[in-house]
């Protein structure tokens, strides 16, 4: 969970440069310069904020570990806390007969979509009633027409809050009301904004998308709020639109008008949406309006109108979007680290607009394997460099790889001087920049280009291959299996069933032959699920699978709650909108091991899958791990990625929880490990979010032909200076998974025994593209050390990799943002900007540039600030 806190003198350093130029386009005729500069700062005043208190997230923004993140203004949403029933899990019945076998698998091509008529039996196991909770809702059964005439605000929203369900979860709990808004397909004219909350998706059927439509006399400025007034920006969780037309084209386009107001965080997807505006309207597609902390929105198309997204946000991956006619495509109002990957811009006044605030405003945007056509200027940003005393900043670096412009005037702007002119057929970068046998102190690079990995594996046909999230829209009901209505197999997720043996039967049957369905509910497991070459799995409103039991006990025999393939297979295994979390403390449960690879890429894959430990009904974890002085070890490991694994991964959430979602718990939880990656396979993780684990929250150990686009991690808030234990306590390193044994700190050095963001041992062709990494507390308070920081190291390099490009690293409340072999390579104090560091290009180890033995950090001339030296 993503908690914000403010700017101080103590903790951020200060940035030299003036707030930049005003845009103006008289300087298109500037001089274009590539240059180097030696990092030199002054950290003597505090850093401005410009627009920044006004927008998210503000820097006076305070994270509370208090309460305060109450799940709803209704309170607790159950009158005791969940337990296991009597006899819990109740016996399985495994299935008497052999199940019939199923015909191949191929695409049928129906002219309807499966999810429409199929048998919707989901549930809510843990409020009241919960078989009986309505998880799908056909918008026409509640009365809407779709006929493009008949006003269906009021249909709409009754069937959003049937069955009393409001902001929050109405006394449900965030996770005790799932709710899939389903529209047919057709044209759905309202008259004011439709309100989604918490657990809430809105979906349309894929094969033709129906319409969402803002009526001539719209009483509103906002077509849906997509942002649960119950909870802050940050706790905005599990919401989704998908496969609709937001229409805006019949309102007045001189008044202004948002079509989806999204401000949202984790565990939320934002995909096959098309934003359709009147051309030169004063409308916007998409607005992060209360911030939030994101992780991915995707394969969209926004035409014409004012701006197609305005973010505002903590972090995001956006990828595959085309922008056709819109004024401003993308403004950033606001935020850290942002990946923009595949953008199509087309007939717009201008691509990415930068600009906007004082100092601080953005960290870092990375602009991917995208393209420009009949684009006057693609990007404007803020000046980084002063021109009378060749001072830097961190702020607002940019990383472009791969832009391809036709008949565009200017690529890159800063201030009022053109920077860049022309495609970037390698990467080109705006920001401060590490390179073997370059300064030791950095060096600032002013437009410099540099040749990427080149290894095709993960570029097929030239860009990094990306896929939209599965519908199985190609297949036929009868391709699709219900797995809780398979004759004679009963498999409950009721929460309380054991449903292993049966599960496996029936994905071992559907293996080639069907897509599996889960609906709605929590599927309690007791050993290994097997998920077999030929598995096309398929989630409602996150479908639970739940650990129980002591198979997963033993820390030092830890076993997978599911596991995808065995080693050396290779075939299809893709799994959609799933949740995998424990039933109970389970020290040696490891929650996704995956060993497939496919024999194209996006074979295997995860589309909207997350993880959770804790902060929820259905788990002893959220009513026994409450104890500030021993965390205890609920889980071994969130995701184990194995050395013959090659998958597709986007918009994923590795949460172990902070907070209490359905009550008032304390939460004070040790997940072990975060996601350890060995695959040596093509991999690609595009938007990836993992959170509050122990050891680590990425770990690459030997790891080949990989590919990530914007990660974002916490360490534990209970970590650090006053905590009772300090990593790798509670647990004991295992050597079989290459655990870090942070024998390198001092033994009571707090703040350094805390968990690494990110480790990188060995292993090439590693490319990683925007990553934030943000600290925020010492033992849920304030940070003690050095200058106001909260920990000592972010991330560390080991093992001299071969071919690692690591583009666009942002840190917070960190003083040493990279070890390299085991000295300081890059530093708070000499890389300002972001939420606290920032550094555009980290290629120590990139291919083709020679290797060299790093020395002890010594502070380039003129450097003001103090030295940071490795606090092990």
């Amino acid at each position: 969970m993503n908690r914000l806190i403010g700017h101080s003198g103590a903790l951020l350093l200060t940035q030299l440069i003036a707030l930049a130029a005003a845009f103006d386009l008289s300087g298109l005729a500037g001089s274009i310069e590539s240059e180097t500069f030696n990092l030199t700062h002054d950290i003597s005043q505090l850093v401005p904020s410009g627009e920044a208190s006004v927008l998210y997230p503000p820097y006076n923004y305070v994270p509370s570990v208090d309460g305060k993140y109450l799940p709803s203004p209704h309170g607790s949403a159950f009158q005791t806390p969940w337990s296991f029933p009597p006899g819990f899990p109740f016996s399985l019945i495994p299935g008497g007969n052999l199940l019939p076998t199923l015909p191949g698998l191929f695409p049928a091509n129906p002219s309807g979509f499966w999810y429409e008529n199929i048998q919707h039996n989901g549930e809510s196991p843990f409020i009241p009633d919960g078989s009986n909770w309505t998880v799908y809702r056909n918008v026409k059964d509640f009365g809407a027409q779709g006929d493009g005439q008949t006003d269906d605000t009021a249909a709409i929203i009754s069937a959003i809050n049937f069955q009393d369900r409001g902001p929050g979860g109405n006394g449900k709990g965030t996770t005790g009301a799932p709710a899939v808004i389903y529209f047919p397909t057709g044209s759905y004219l309202i008259s004011n904004s439709l309100p989604m909350y918490v657990d809430t998706i809105f979906m349309g059927n894929p094969i033709d998308r129906p319409g969402i439509v803002a009526a001539s006399n719209f009483t509103n400025t906002t077509m849906i709020t997509g942002f649960d007034p119950a909870f802050d920006a940050p706790t905005n969780f599990y919401m989704s639109v998908k496969n609709l037309i937001l229409d805006s084209t019949q309102f007045d386009g001189s008044t202004e008008l948002l079509l989806l107001d999204w401000g949202v965080s984790q565990a939320t997807q934002l995909t096959n949406v098309l934003f359709r505006m009147p051309q030169g309207s004063e409308h916007t597609g998409v607005s992060t309006v209360q911030g939030g902390s994101g992780t991915f929105m995707g394969n969209l198309e926004f035409n014409g109108g004012l701006v197609g997204i305005n973010m505002n946000n903590q972090q995001y991956n956006v990828k595959d979007v085309k922008f056709v006619g819109c004024q401003t495509a993308i403004l950033i109002s606001h935020g850290f680290d942002l990946v923009f990957q595949g953008m199509n811009f087309e007939s717009c006044q201008l691509g990415i607009n930068a600009t906007t605030g004082g100092m601080g405003n953005v960290g870092s945007v990375a602009l991917i394997d995208s393209t420009a056509t009949d684009v006057p200027t693609v990007l404007v940003t803020k000046s980084q460099v002063d021109p009378s005393t060749k001072t830097t900043t961190g702020d607002d670096s940019i990383v472009i790889d791969n832009l391809v412009v036709n008949n565009v005037d200017v690529t890159v702007m800063a201030g009022s001087d053109t920077i860049l002119t022309g495609s970037v057929p390698n990467v080109w970068v705006y920001g401060n920049a590490y390179v073997a046998n370059g300064p030791v102190g950095g060096q600032h690079d002013n437009g410099v280009t540099y040749v990427p990995n080149a290894n095709p594996s993960l570029r097929p046909n030239g860009q990094y291959f990306t896929m939209a999230p599965p519908t199985y829209q190609e297949y036929a009901l009868n391709q699709v299996i219900n797995i809780k209505s398979v004759s004679g197999y009963p498999v409950y997720g009721d929460g309380q069933s054991d449903d292993t043996v049966n599960i496996n039967a029936i994905l071992k049957r559907n293996a080639g032959c069907a897509v599996t369905f889960f609906p709605a509910g929590t599927y309690i497991v007791t050993s290994t699920i097997h998920i077999p070459p030929g598995s096309r799995i398929v989630g409602e409103a996150w479908s639970a699978i739940s650990a129980w039991g002591s198979f997963f006990n033993d820390e030092t025999d830890p076993q997978p709650m599911v596991q995808v393939g065995e080693p050396g297979d290779v075939g299809v295994a893709q799994i959609s909108e799933v949740l995998f979390t424990v039933a109970d403390i389970l020290p040696g449960c490891i929650l996704l091991e995956v060993n497939m690879a496919g024999h194209q890429p996006g074979d295997v894959g995860t589309w909207n899958t997350h993880f959770r430990v804790g902060g929820a009904a259905g788990s002893i974890v959220e009513t026994g791990c409450g104890n500030e002085n021993a965390p205890c070890q609920a889980a071994f490991m969130l995701m184990h990625l194995r050395p013959t694994a090659s998958i597709y991964i986007e918009d994923m959430w590795g949460w172990t929880a902070d907070h209490d979602l359905d009550g008032t718990n304390n939460q004070v939880i040790s997940t072990g490990r975060g996601a350890l990656i060995e695959s040596q396979n093509p991999t690609w993780l595009v938007g990836t979010a993992f959170e509050h684990n122990t050891l680590y929250q990425y770990n690459l150990v030997n790891a080949q032909n990989l590919y990530t686009g914007m990660q974002q991690c916490e360490t534990p808030y209970w970590q650090g200076v006053g905590s009772p234990e300090l990593a790798p306590a509670p647990w004991t390193p295992n050597a079989t998974y290459n655990d870090p044994t942070f024998s390198v700190c001092g033994a009571n050095d707090a703040n350094c025994r805390m968990a690494w963001y990110q480790r990188v041992t060995g292993g090439s062709n590693i490319n990683l593209y925007g990553s934030g990494f943000w600290t925020f507390f010492n033992h849920n308070g304030a940070c003690q050390g050095i200058e106001g920081t909260c920990q000592d190291n972010a991330v560390e390099i080991i093992g001299s990799p071969q071919g690692l490009d690591w583009w666009n690293l942002n840190t917070r409340g960190v003083l040493n943002v990279v070890i390299d072999d085991g000295e300081v390579l890059a530093t708070q104090n000499n890389n300002p900007g972001s939420w606290g560091a920032v550094v555009a290009a980290i290629l120590t180890h990139a291919t083709g540039l020679a290797a060299r033995r790093r020395r002890r950090w010594v502070p380039p001339h003129g450097y003001r600030g103090r030295v940071n030296r490795a606090r092990f």
